[in-house]
């Protein structure tokens, strides 16, 4: 008997398949398919040949790939009984629940007493897949793998693309061939990482940002994950997500993965940005006050790290109000004995040496202003230097002797006593202030992976949210290591990056793009000299770049000329200007000609107005600029385009092109096909171009 089900929304169709009980795979991911379309035939039709070489028939490449089905490749779960001895299932269909968007499906395997769900969701307005599994048992036992539901990956694929980086050098695209054997990379430090974002692209032959077709994927896990992406010796190809292996500590009766967020583009890597951004920012977070424009941020780290001295803060903060900033936040330091990062961690009390009268006299100067008042924490962290390691050693996870990261160790938040004190703390911080904002840090890798940690400062987090719905939360982790859609489901920004120079943020952002918006993506100017890279940037550069995002500042104001700071104020004041628009506006990366120019369009809700940055990160190898081609145009309208900051031509642009005249008047058609030619600029500079349609 064969069954099949699909899930459709305007654009794709999901159709799964199976036959003679076992469990279903992906028969069909693609372009939506006509209602008639036969299923039945469908699934005979994908069926591949059976030669020499090959077994009598060829193993379901399943949802959940069994061993025990002769499957040849990974297979989607490894258990064990407390004994060790190894257990091998063999699932068979139990039942099925339908309902428009949703499908569940239900199998037993009666001989383990194992009962396997798995759950797919597709939103009819963001086109993104939501894809779950999870795994009963009788009695307990040791997990080593479990893949969230297997996908398989295109045959029209020439490679795959993966995220690499580091510290200050996040969102780094590795592009991989497709061969023979497994493409395997698997995250065991116990947070998402800088080095191992949850995400892989898998594009068609020749797809670019704005063409072709791609499928995209992204593991909703804020601990240690796996991806393998496996071609069989029959050329079939899957995608297995899951957390990584061993994550289970301890035997157990239930598992569950995390959501496996899957979609298909037929317009390129923008199709699977745009998805990626729309169901993050409007199905994922959750804000405190949806209806309050994103506020301008000043932190005050790089301008007085722990040297945190009344006076000056109040002339910091009256300095950075009169640039334009909407939020203050007191960044590390401010509490115990914290005069450096090696002590104090988790004594969560304001230091009276440095206010003796409490955050009140701080947070009255700040609200004077017309700021509302944020603050660091980092608590899933001690150190041992600390009043609370010394009444409480056996909070800190892993062994006496493990290696520090910053010179602290990880508090073990599977312990229902760490998170009281911790909510304890952290709320009588926020409920004797007036307190809107937390940046919440995460700074050293654990010294081992544990689901049970990540479900622990998932659980904290949840319980503070309830407790104080109004205040925001911001995920940071020595930048950008712990981005991911689990932890946005408790936060509502992210900081992309501990690394505030300008054209290291400008790569960043720009890959980042494919799954992250605007509204949740902070970016800062940054001092003169950068303090992580040593390079000194324009600030018409650094202003423009932290424009593209969530913007705000992070130097101390102090140093400005009164040219920074007038050209600071005008661009903060663009931004706020258009924050509005540009809150809901959809990130689309551009093709650029000209490997030095990167570039974006940020298109509004409904494509009535863009804005584009193009941002110049090196030398080009021709003389004169190369024509950038826009995106999602209306071809038959037109539209009023304006270099916004074409008084920013130096003198070697000698030309006189039309937009460093005035406005121009377009076709999209012309615009997305020809494409408009900036004016020439030196490198590490930025041009804006609005666009309006008429």
């Amino acid at each position: 008997m064969i069954r099949t089900w699909r899930l459709d929304d305007r654009r794709q169709s999901l159709v799964l398949g199976s036959h003679k009980e076992h469990l279903a795979e992906v028969i069909y991911w693609g372009p939506r398919l006509p209602d008639e379309e036969n299923l039945e035939t469908l699934y005979g039709a994908v069926a591949i040949d059976v030669t020499g070489g090959m077994l009598d028939l060829n193993p379901e490449l399943s949802i959940c790939p069994e061993a025990t089905r002769s499957f040849p490749g990974q297979p989607g779960l490894i258990l064990r009984h407390e004994n060790g001895e190894p257990l091998l299932p063999k699932f068979c269909f139990a039942a099925a629940e339908e309902s428009p968007g949703r499908l569940v499906l239900t199998y037993r395997d009666v001989t383990n007493t194992l009962t396997y769900t798995a759950r797919f969701e597709i939103d009819d307005q963001t086109h993104m897949i939501e894809a779950q599994a999870r795994l009963e048992c009788e009695e307990a036992l040791h997990l080593h793998w479990f893949a969230a539901p297997v996908f398989p990956a295109p045959q029209l694929s020439d490679e795959m693309i993966d995220f690499a980086g580091r510290w200050c050098g996040e969102f780094q695209m590795n592009r991989t061939p497709w061969s023979p054997g497994v493409r395997y990379r698997e995250n065991r430090t116990g947070r998402t990482g800088h080095e191992h974002f949850p995400g892989l692209i898998v594009p068609s032959h020749g797809a670019t940002n704005a063409r072709g077709e791609a499928y995209a994927f992204h593991y909703g896990w804020s601990g240690g994950h796996k991806m393998i992406a496996e071609e069989l010796p029959d050329g079939r190809r899957q995608i297995q997500w899951g957390h990584a292996a061993r994550m289970e500590t301890k035997a157990q009766k239930s598992f569950e993965t995390a959501t496996l967020y899957a979609m298909y583009s037929g317009d390129g890597l923008n199709g699977c940005a745009i998805a990626f951004q729309r169901h993050l920012r409007d199905r994922i977070v959750t804000w405190p006050k949806p209806a309050t424009p994103r506020p301008v941020h000043y932190n005050c780290w790089e301008a007085v790290y722990f040297d945190h001295d009344l006076p000056v803060l109040k002339d910091i903060a009256a300095r950075a109000a009169a640039l334009g900033a909407e939020r203050f936040v007191l960044d590390d330091g401010w509490f115990g004995d914290r005069d450096d990062d090696t002590r104090a961690l988790s004594d969560w009390e304001v230091d009276p040496r440095k206010y003796p009268d409490g955050l009140t006299p701080l947070i009255d100067h700040v609200h004077g202003l017309g700021m509302s008042f944020g603050i660091w924490f980092e608590p899933e962290m001690i150190n041992p230097d600390s009043n609370v390691f010394r009444k409480n050693p056996g909070w800190a996870l892993g062994s006496e002797d493990q290696i520090l990261g910053r010179g602290q160790m990880a508090l073990d938040m599977s312990n229902i006593a760490v998170r009281e004190y911790l909510f304890d703390r952290v709320g009588a911080v926020l409920g004797e202030n007036e307190i809107d904002y937390i940046k919440w840090d995460h700074n050293r890798v654990l010294p081992m992976p544990d689901a049970a940690q990540t479900r622990g400062t998932y659980a904290l987090l949840d319980r503070l949210r309830a407790a104080f719905p109004a205040v925001e939360i911001e995920s940071c982790a020595s930048g950008g290591g712990r981005i991911d859609f689990g932890i946005l489901s408790r936060t509502q920004r992210v900081w992309l990056s501990d690394s505030n120079d300008a054209l290291e943020r400008l790569k960043i952002q720009h890959n980042a793009a494919i799954f992250l918006p605007g509204a949740v993506t902070g970016s800062h100017v940054g001092p003169r000299i950068c303090h992580t890279s040593g390079r000194v940037l324009d600030m018409r550069f650094r202003a423009w770049v932290a424009a593209q995002r969530h913007m705000g500042f992070e130097m101390d104001p102090r140093e400005l000329t009164e040219e920074e700071a007038r050209v600071l104020t005008e661009v903060t004041a663009w931004w706020k200007q258009n924050r509005d628009w540009m809150y809901s506006a959809d990130i689309l990366r551009l093709d650029s000609p000209d490997p030095s120019v990167i570039a974006e369009q940020q298109l509004a809700e409904g494509g009535g107005r863009f804005v584009v940055f193009a941002g110049k990160a090196d030398t080009s190898r021709q003389i004169a600029p190369r024509p950038l081609q826009f995106a999602r145009l209306n071809p038959d309208a037109l539209y009023r385009v304006e270099l916004v900051n074409r008084d920013d031509a130096p003198e070697l642009s000698r030309g006189t092109p039309l937009l460093k005249e005035g406005p121009v008047t377009l076709s999209g058609r012309y615009l997305m096909s020809h494409g408009l030619t900036p004016p020439w600029s030196f490198p590490e500079t930025m041009w804006v171009i609005e666009g309006v349609r008429l």
